[in-house]
């Protein structure tokens, strides 16, 4: 539990330090952009989307013509069937059988068309969810750390995994429905004109009845919708961060206060969800109440024509399926507007994502990295999280090549953001670090990383064997270069006696290892990377003192020839480093080596001092 007091902070956190909070999902601000944006990556299979509005349109006249043609059947039976009572002939069973067997086929081509051009939807969907995946993970590498540190990590898995999943569904169910169900209402509306335009006009009236009760369902609706994506974002958080820190959660007895704030999430996303689902589903009833009214409509107008004897029997029973038939894609549309509502949402969020700032990875020209010495510079560094907010001042220090530097002070005095200063986590406001006489600006960002190795306090290790986690730092090492870096870091013995060896495999969070021997595995990890310049960042805070010797021996081992950057709170571990930058509120007061600042009585001997008196007590 090494990093206890940040996992509490983090199962607790609701935003980002910055305060910045977003939902999983929100009623899109621009319907139009957002699906504007999704259609140009749809262009790219135009040709697969033409090819299902063919089969669409093909399925949909197949399907359309079927009620037509049955009611010759239904025609020449009512007919046969009155010649027979009238004694004058009988019904003609061999057409009837024609006139089914011919609408069978018509059926069977229909579903033909239908299921091959939902199996093409399908797989143009996935191929954009794919894509958008795809440069989704490859944004993620290229956004500076303030983004990262100012949201928490549900708010952007909930951008990966619900967000994307939400369009691909959206996407693969809507269009197929959109394009089904406007061809299915245009051949319906031309088949009911050439049995009746009467009838077809009576039929028609109950349009703009379903559409103003649609209209009003939806509208209702969308205000639940929004909240409930935006709250199954927030679901989805606290239970990541919840879960991370389980162990804090216990054991300062949380669980009741965890439980309670969960519970009030999930109130909100039930009482959201439940009114959405129930508006949503009023619209199929409310279609059958309206469809219902029509038939009457339609059966009683159709009596009175054929009455009259101007229209059969078997296309009053065809009309009368024509009508529930256009009734349906209406009904289907109406369903499908929150689905689209939804994918908006969800497109507008990953299209945010996806447009946020980047971090310059390459520049003109860039510096050789490979050449690097180690020789490093900080000339007049001014820097501040936010604009306003200066915390380092004016910091300066020349370290020369192979040179080990200790980077102490009090806690906020600004040790740690020199270290992302000098990877280029964030960039400098004023001032310059310079890399053998380079600004760092020069390099291409991630090069540049490739010239550090850093072992942290917190330690992080991946689900898989020992092997692969020491192999990280170079991926193309051999097994035995990565046992000869493991001897290296006073690692191997250990391993061995694990069971299973270099082939043991760590579980999610390595909680089957110690801390200590996390701390010695990444520091093997970073012997195998071979950098020109490491930073040690409080790697050896967690550890008791016979732990902290070994890590100390391997440390030493992973310094030689190396330069060094040691951010430490225990001063007795950085006596011996050539420079020692004593920091106070972002500057620095003093520099030297161990011994010359405890001659010179100030403020590092009194951190010194304190640190010996505390240990002594």
């Amino acid at each position: 539990m090494s990093n206890g007091n940040e996992t509490a902070r983090g199962a607790g956190r609701r935003h980002g330090p910055m305060g910045h909070g977003t939902g999983s999902g929100e009623k899109p601000r621009d319907l139009k952009g957002s699906i504007g944006k999704l259609a140009i990556y749809i262009s790219s299979f135009k040709f697969a989307v033409i090819i299902v509005m063919i089969f669409a349109a093909c399925s949909t006249v197949f399907g359309v013509i079927g009620p037509k043609i049955m009611g010759r059947a239904t025609t020449a039976l009512s007919e046969g069937l009155m010649e027979k009572i009238r004694g004058t002939g009988g019904i003609d069973f061999g057409y009837i059988g024609q006139v089914l067997l011919f609408v069978l086929g018509l059926y069977l081509l229909s579903a033909v068309f239908s299921f091959v051009q939902g199996w093409i939807m399908t797989g143009v969907t996935q191929k954009v969810c794919y894509r958008l995946r795809k440069e989704i993970s490859e944004k993620i590498n290229r956004m500076p750390m303030k983004y990262f540190e100012s949201r928490t990590y549900g708010e952007v898995l909930s951008r990966i995994t619900n967000d994307v999943d939400t369009l691909g569904q959206g996407l693969n169910q809507s269009i197929t429905t959109i394009i089904t169900s406007a061809a299915t209402m245009i051949g319906v509306l031309v088949m009911m004109l050439s049995i009746s335009p009467l009838m077809t006009l009576i039929a028609l009236i109950i349009l703009p009845i379903s559409a103003g009760l649609v209209s009003f369902v939806v509208k209702k609706s969308q205000g639940y919708f929004k909240t409930q994506q935006e709250y199954l974002g927030h679901i989805n958080g606290q239970v990541e961060e919840t879960y991370s820190g389980h162990l804090v959660i216990k054991a300062f007895n949380r669980e009741k206060d965890t439980i309670e704030e969960f519970s009030r999430t999930n109130e909100m996303l039930y009482d959201s969800a439940w009114k959405s689902q129930f508006l949503s589903g009023m619209m199929h009833p409310i279609m059958v109440f309206v469809g219902n009214l029509g038939y009457a409509a339609v059966a009683l107008a159709g009596g009175l024509l054929a009455i009259r004897g101007r229209i059969t029997i078997g296309d009053i029973q065809a009309f009368i399926q024509y009508v529930k038939n256009f009734t349906q894609p209406i009904q289907q549309i109406a369903q499908v507007i929150n689905q689209v509502q939804s994918m908006a949402a969800a497109s507008e969020r990953v299209f945010e994502f996806l447009n946020e700032e980047e971090e310059e990875q390459t520049v003109e020209n860039p510096c050789d990295v490979t050449k690097v010495t180690g020789a490093v510079s900080f000339e007049h560094v001014h820097f501040g999280y936010r604009q306003d907010q200066t915390i380092i001042h004016d910091f300066c220090a020349e370290v020369a090549p192979g040179q080990k530097v200790a980077i102490v002070g009090p806690t906020g005095a600004g040790k740690t953001t020199m270290v992302k200063l000098l990877m280029r986590f964030y960039d400098v406001n004023d001032g310059a670090i310079c890399l053998d006489g380079h600004n760092v600006k020069e390099f291409n960002r991630r090069e540049l990383r490739d010239a550090f190795g850093m072992v942290l306090q917190d330690t992080w290790l991946f689900q898989g064997t020992i092997m692969e986690n020491i192999r990280y730092g170079r991926l193309d090492a051999t097994d035995e270069e990565v046992i000869e870096a493991a001897k290296a870091a006073h690692a191997d013995h250990f391993i061995r006696t694990l069971p299973g060896g270099y082939q043991m495999e760590l579980n999610e969070d390595a909680s089957n290892v110690s801390q200590g021997q996390k701390q010695l595995l990444t520091i093997a990890r970073a012997i195998l990377a071979d950098n020109k310049i490491l930073i040690l960042d409080e790697a050896t805070s967690s550890v008791d003192t016979r732990t902290e010797v070994v890590i100390q021996k391997a440390m030493d081992n992973l310094m030689k020839g190396r330069t060094s950057f040691i951010i430490a709170h225990r001063l007795s571990t950085i006596r011996d480093a050539d420079i020692i930058l004593v920091m106070k509120d972002g500057d620095i007061v003093e520099q030297g080596n161990h011994d010359e600042l405890l001659a010179a009585n100030g403020f590092y001997a009194n951190l010194y001092n304190s640190q010996f008196e505390e240990t002594v007590a």
